[in-house]
């Protein structure tokens, strides 16, 4: 409502209270109607009396008490209509001190034709940016907090703090400017002699020095007003908002006399140079008094001496003096002059364009007695400044708790004020270079026209009609901003989005964000000692500028999701409109100033990342979420279109985890293990299974969560183990990320264990990952893993590479060093070659293969005898002949090597999987252009190789375990003397037998096969390449 509460302390409803006085003239329904569909002129005028700028929010913190402290029954006022409610509000904010200030300047310098581009597009980015606001405020109820509330409820909250808080300077900002032009009008205009510090040349800061000055007084005097209390502010805006009116009715009628008579209002020119008439009184240089030709103030200035034998400035010797009309009046045709621009530079002198004068190499010292530019001007540097003179278009989203249908009033009032502002704006910019000289459109501060306001010129009655309308809107913006922004800050630091911010939070006991309030004090301090409104405009600029940008984001995201709950009630709107609007305010930052514009990105990139790091969780159904809904299902049906790449596999890790009695996770540290291995950037999703309930999930989301593991949890409850982890290995994921391995821990104690469940359930998990085409990593040992918060000093990641199945066990040490856990180790390549084989040439080949991977490791080739190593699998896998073959391969020529080495790669890839699918092998797998020949020769080689392995690594069941052993005993020995010191060993995992009879001895065989090593992860790969030498 627009009255405070303690104005309508035991008042009736008024429209109650007159329907009871006519009860007389007919039925009390009808006069309802009546009274709802054409109120009364005393209604009208009520609603106007009672008429407030300021949002809900701070009528709501208005005391309800009188002034005896005595708690008063309160009835609220009826709510208000979109005149009262959106449209008065919007023009008293975007009405201001630009219009009355600076608009005749940049007329003066851009002309016409480019002052009409600037509002044009200024304009342009409000509309666009006001029809996006339209559909976001009438999608549903807009609470207290308006362009914070709409753009965090629509974008999330790391958007919503940041362009909160963007909203929130710029409002701030928007204090500091216009308390620097109340006080430039003050002691410009209205008490010059109050100047503490003169301007003159010894001192050009002193006008600055005087704003600072009077400027934080009058700041401190805002302040203590709006802490005392808001009711004050209120009883104001009223008289605020006649006098922005008043003043405009003022410039029309002077517009419309100057056609008549125009107003009689003098410039003294120099030649073709304006002086400041406000130094002398004649433009004469001599006059006659009594017959005696004597000189004139004018004159003493430019000459000194007696009037005979003077030494006079040499430019004021050669050049007249002219007398020119200030306003020419409409029908003059001055308007030809200023259709186009005439930018200065600093501290040159304004002249005016097409006037002759004679130019001399003069001396400046009477450079003073000059009008000058105060800064050089362009067409960028105009536009930061006028953008702010059309901000203001929140102020009736801002209230949309105050009006009786807000659905349909805040697009109408808002979108009716813009195209009213609008059109006053391009109407003044062509009047105003229509009525008024060039030279004193150029004269910022009016000083050739007796440091008079450059617009109230053209005013009447009388020039002070503007002069103090614009001195008093200035005051009342200046109060809205105060009273406005602490309550943005209140909003946001209430939503706990920020948790530094929450000391704003809190309020006084009436309401009032009295924290807040210091701080925004605090800004708009800074702003004022920057000491010059053309500076601090196009920082306020930015930030609304930045607001608007999201906005119209907001409108766009949602309009192109389509999400079901997206049902505006204001249709008028599409998403290129939102679009244009965005690429407009975007472009308008960068056009205004590039660094001011990289400076706030920076600032909201700091304050989005920060609440995405820091904030609280909240779920606001916004629609970066939808976005993000939108992109998944996207990039899943892309991903399941075709199978990925070599170069794109990462490790995507099925972690299975098991719990104890109390559902505590068991091994953290398999966690741990798995946040190290995320420099592959894959998927994660642990898992576990339980025999009955379904409360553990939260207890793994928190173990998750220390370990620092980030990923997807997921439960399931099934009537055994076994069952359970079989579903997820099968299931887990959704199309094309699903995991590609399966991270487990070692059964530590399966031989004590009373049930042979633990290892059955094993090797069980072994043999499904097999059959899936899946990687398995088993982590012995894995409570003796490094934590996250652990630093491996020194030491070596060793890789026992005795079967290759992918390169996988190439890629987990790189992967595991890019975290800081084991950013120190080195890594240390063991390949082990049979008596017959040449080591050293074996070595320099891997050496070889290693650079082309871009893998740094050290190598080592261990010779062992084949029959120590041959019972190493139990299934037909790629052994190390086709590991020692495809190494030789690698002797050919250099272009050769590299073709031929990821050719086996993806030879030995599919020689897996077609033993394992016994499917004929096919050259699918193999990413690279081949002729037909060579792919013929190929398939045969590849044939004989798979014979090769048939015949002489296929394990029968009848052979004997002690055959067994002894590959694992001997290769053990090997190895502890190798890398008993390694911080991590890495094995080939040979698979499990065929026949389930021999599951015991394979236990064992792992067992002794690890005995004696601290750190052991044992590699099984899923038979595809997952490493390439190709860029």
């Amino acid at each position: 409502t627009g009255q405070s509460q303690s104005d309508v302390v035991f008042e009736p409803h008024r429209g109650q209270d007159k329907l009871e006085g006519r009860k007389d003239v007919g039925d009390l329904e009808t006069r309802e109607d009546e009274m709802d569909s054409t109120p009364m002129v005393s209604s009208l005028l009520n609603k106007l009396a009672n008429y407030t700028n300021i949002t809900q929010g701070v009528i709501e913190h208005e005391k309800a008490e009188s002034e005896d402290r005595i708690q008063r029954v309160t009835i609220n006022g009826p709510q208000m209509g979109t005149f009262i409610g959106v449209f008065l509000p919007c023009m008293q904010n975007i009405l201001g001190v630009i219009l009355f200030l600076r608009l005749t300047w940049i007329v003066g310098s851009a002309g016409i034709m480019e002052a009409l581009a600037i509002v044009f597009m200024c304009c342009s980015c409000t509309m666009l940016t006001a029809i996006s606001m339209s559909a976001i405020a009438t999608n549903g109820v807009v609470p207290a907090g308006g362009s914070y509330y709409m753009i965090s409820r629509a974008l999330g909250p790391e958007f919503g703090g940041a362009v909160g808080l963007c909203f929130y300077l710029g409002t701030t900002f928007a204090g500091s400017m216009y308390v620097l032009g109340t006080m430039e009008i003050f002691l410009t205009y209205i008490m010059p002699n109050a100047a503490v510090f003169k301007a003159e040349t010894g001192e050009p800061n002193g006008m600055q020095n005087n704003m600072r000055i009077y400027g934080t007084c009058c700041l401190a005097i805002m302040a203590l007003v709006v802490f005392v209390g808001v009711r004050y502010v209120n009883k104001l805006a009223l008289v605020f908002l006649s006098c922005v009116m008043l003043s405009i009715m003022a410039i029309y009628a002077g517009v419309i006399q100057s056609a008549i008579k125009p107003p009689d209002s003098q410039v003294c020119l120099l030649g073709n140079r304006t002086l400041q008439n406000s130094k002398f009184d004649k433009c004469l240089k001599t006059e006659v008094i009594n017959n005696v030709t004597t000189p004139t103030k004018l004159w003493t200035l430019f000459c000194e001496g007696d009037l005979g034998n003077a030494t006079c400035n040499e430019y004021f010797t050669q050049n007249n003096l002219t007398v020119i009309q200030a306003v020419p009046g409409l029908l003059s045709g001055v308007i030809s002059d200023n259709m186009w621009a005439h930018y200065g530079q600093d501290k040159k002198i304004v002249e005016k364009e097409g006037k002759s004068s004679e130019q001399t190499s003069d001396n400046t010292s009477e450079i003073s007695y000059y009008v000058l530019n105060d800064f050089t001007t362009f067409f960028t540097l105009l536009v930061g400044i006028y953008f702010p003179s059309v901000t203001g278009i929140m102020a009736g989203s801002n209230r949309s708790g105050d009006l009786r249908d807000p659905q349909r009033s805040i697009p109408t009032g808002t979108i009716m004020a813009i195209a009213t502002t609008s059109f006053i704006y391009i109407s003044c910019v062509v009047l105003f270079g229509a009525c008024i000289d060039g030279v004193v459109l150029r004269d910022k501060y009016g000083e050739s026209v007796r440091g008079t306001l450059v617009v109230a010129t053209l005013a009447w009655p009388s020039s002070w009609v503007i002069v103090i309308g614009s001195f008093f809107s200035c005051c009342g913006a200046g109060l809205q901003s105060l009273t406005g922004a602490p309550r943005i800050l209140q909003a946001i630091a209430r939503d706990g989005i920020m948790p530094f911010l929450q000391v704003f939070g809190h309020s006084r006991s009436n309401g009032e964000p009295t924290w807040a309030l210091l701080l925004t004090a605090a800004i708009c301090e800074i702003g004022i000692l920057i000491g010059s409104l053309d500076n601090v405009a196009p920082i306020l600029s930015m930030f609304f500028l930045m607001c608007y940008l999201f906005v119209n984001l907001a409108c766009a995201v949602q309009t192109l999701l389509r999400t079901p709950n997206w049902r505006p009630r204001f249709k008028f709107y599409h998403w290129s409109l939102s679009f244009l609007g965005m690429s407009l305010s975007l472009s308008l930052m960068f056009v205004s100033s590039w660094y001011y514009a990289l400076v706030v990105l920076l600032i909201s990139g700091c304050i989005y990342k920060y609440i995405e790091y820091r904030g609280a969780e909240k779920e606001w159904g916004d629609g970066i979420r939808g976005l993000s809904l939108n992109a998944a299902q996207y990039a899943l049906i892309k991903l399941e279109e075709a199978p990925p790449h070599t170069k794109n596999w990462r490790p995507q890790l099925l972690v299975l985890l098991k719990l104890d009695s109390d559902l505590g996770v068991k091994h953290p540290r398999l966690l741990s293990f798995n946040s190290q291995l995320k420099a592959g950037k894959g998927l994660t999703i642990v898992c576990s299974v339980l025999e009955g309930t379904y409360m553990a999930r939260e207890n793994i989301k928190a173990a998750m969560a220390m370990e620092k593991t980030k990923g997807f949890c997921h439960v399931v409850v099934s009537s055994n183990q076994r069952d359970g982890f079989s579903h997820l290995i099968q299931s887990a994921g959704l199309g094309g990320m699903k995991h590609n391995a399966v991270l487990i821990a070692w059964p530590a104690n399966w031989k004590q264990a009373e049930s042979s469940l633990s290892w059955k359930n094993f090797i069980e998990t072994v043999r499904e990952t097999t059959a899936v085409h899946q990687a398995l990593l088993v982590a012995k040992n894995i409570d003796t893993f490094p934590t996250n918060q652990d630093r491996l000093a020194e030491g070596t990641i060793d890789v026992w590479w005795i079967v290759h199945d992918g390169g996988l066990l190439m890629l987990l040490p790189f992967l595991l060093r890019q975290h800081k856990v084991w950013r120190r180790c080195k890594m240390r390549i063991f390949t082990v070659a049979q008596m017959d084989d040449n080591s050293i040439q074996m070595k320099k080949d891997l050496q070889m293969f290693l650079y082309h991977l871009r893998l740094d490791a050290k190598v080592e080739v261990v010779e062992m005898n084949a029959g120590d190593i041959s019972a190493f699998t139990y299934e037909k896998t790629l052994v190390m002949e086709q590991r020692s073959q495809m190494l030789k391969q690698m002797q050919l020529s250099k272009t050769e090597r590299e073709r031929e080495a990821q050719l086996i790669h993806d030879r030995n890839t599919k020689s897996h999987a077609t033993l394992n699918d016994k499917a004929t092998p096919t050259s699918d797998r193999v990413h690279m252009t081949w002729t037909k020949e060579k792919l013929i020769s190929e398939r045969n080689r590849l044939r004989e190789a798979n014979m090769t392995v048939r015949d002489i690594f296929n394990m029968k069941p009848d052979q004997t375990n002690v055959r067994r052993m002894h590959t694992a005993v001997k290769l053990n020995e090997v190895v502890v003397n190798k890398s008993q010191g390694a911080q991590l060993v890495l094995l080939n995992m040979p698979g499990p037998p065929k026949n389930k009879g021999g599951d015991e001895n394979y236990m064992e065989f792992l067992e002794v096969l690890t005995e004696g090593l601290d750190r052991v992860l044992l590699v099984r790969g899923s038979g595809r390449e997952v490493i390439t030498i190709y860029s």
